[in-house]
């Protein structure tokens, strides 16, 4: 019976709306997403009807969902369709329904409210923006990148900064600072066993400050499209880290092909710009880069960020990570680096990876700020 309904659902989807008075959407709780995927196949392939399509909304009545923006229905078939799917229908979209008015229509994209969503719109699809529209989607860049970066600045500033040092004192005496252990071993010599009470002459606090020599911080990203999420992090975590005295921090991007990036480390906006999804990916080759860069192993941290889906030949990728952790130098893997940290990536390759000594997994920009304050 399950199956039979799965049919159904599959032909209602096929046929559209139209042919809701002869099938309905079945089965336990997905009923909300067959909508869902409706609506956003109503919202392309009705242009096949040209006029027409007109007569038949108006057929249809006012009782429907309101139509979504441009970023809107590619953020929603991205979440709902699997990504093949998704290149054909965004092919449609651009080539024979001619959707370009987030590319070719400044008005369109003035009155479109900044966000991560249109953020991720624009990477995708800057390649065929130009002129003004190519202005003030840097324009959006921008705002959505401070943002962000203004959400974690301070939270991963602390994590360097406000990390206590219990092994040095303070002239700022604070209750937050207060070392109560130390406080109280160097008084004991002041116990006033007829009271039993410690007096207390001197106290300690501990110092939030402390001192580092330089450590070299190598973010290398993979900038396939499933990565998106963790590219546009990893410029604003680059751009974050390059204004932190204690780090040296480098930037490169991936496909098959390498970019360094480092000279724009302290500029998201001409990171993220300059990122070309998609293209197949050879990790190994961008280690291999990245492996040049490493004047100081025992004070260099590389954190790769990517999949771990190797085109370039997994032996290659091993004998690189291989040749980076006998080196000194800490490799971090990163699978995802986000807000959300929901990676999918090849467990095989992690799991070699982490026997080798590597650190892998996914991890909140917070997070890989923690590590790293923690290691150095």
């Amino acid at each position: 019976m399950a199956d039979e309904q799965d049919m159904l659902n599959r032909w209602r989807l096929v046929l559209g709306k139209y042919a809701a008075g002869q099938i309905s959407f079945g089965g336990e709780g997905g009923s909300v997403k067959l909508m869902d995927m409706e609506q956003v196949l109503d919202y392309l392939y009705t242009r096949e009807y040209g006029e027409e399509q007109g007569i038949r909304e108006e057929r249809g009545g006012g009782s429907e969902a309101s139509q979504p923006t441009v970023p809107q229905w590619l953020s929603k078939v991205k979440k709902l369709f699997p990504k093949q799917t998704v290149e054909i229908m965004e092919h449609h979209a651009l080539e024979k329904y001619g959707m370009t008015e987030l590319l070719t229509d400044p008005e369109v994209l003035r009155k479109l409210e900044p966000n991560k969503e249109l953020l991720k719109t624009i990477l995708e699809l800057k390649h065929m923006m130009k002129g003004e529209v190519l202005q003030l989607a840097r324009e959006v860049v921008r705002k959505v990148a401070e943002e962000i970066m203004k959400k974690l600045e301070q939270d991963i500033q602390k994590s360097f900064f406000g990390r206590l040092d219990r092994n040095s004192s303070s002239p700022v005496r604070s209750i937050r600072n207060l070392d109560m252990k130390r406080t109280i071993r160097m008084n004991l010599k002041n116990y006033d066993t007829e009271q039993s009470q410690l007096l207390l002459k001197q106290i300690y606090f501990n110092s939030r400050m402390k001192k580092y020599n330089q450590w070299r911080v190598i973010i290398c990203v993979d900038e396939s499209g499933s990565m998106l999420d963790s590219v546009i992090h990893s410029a604003v975590m680059a751009g974050i880290f390059a204004k932190l005295p204690m780090l040296d921090t480098k930037l490169v991007i991936f496909d098959t092909s390498v970019v360094d990036l480092s000279g724009y480390v302290d500029d998201p906006v001409e990171t993220l710009m300059s990122v070309q999804l998609g293209g197949g990916t050879n990790i190994a080759g961008a280690l291999s880069y990245c492996e040049g860069l490493i004047d100081f192993p025992y004070r260099t941290m590389l954190v790769l960020v990517t999949d771990l889906y190797e085109g370039g030949g997994y032996q290659n990728l091993y004998r690189v990570s291989k040749g980076i952790i006998e080196s000194g130098a800490k490799m971090v893997v990163l699978t995802a680096l986000d807000m959300e940290a929901n990676p999918q990536y090849d467990r095989h390759a992690a799991a070699v990876l982490a026997g080798m000594g590597a650190s892998v997994g996914a991890m909140t920009p917070e997070e890989l700020a923690g590590f790293i304050a923690k290691i150095i």
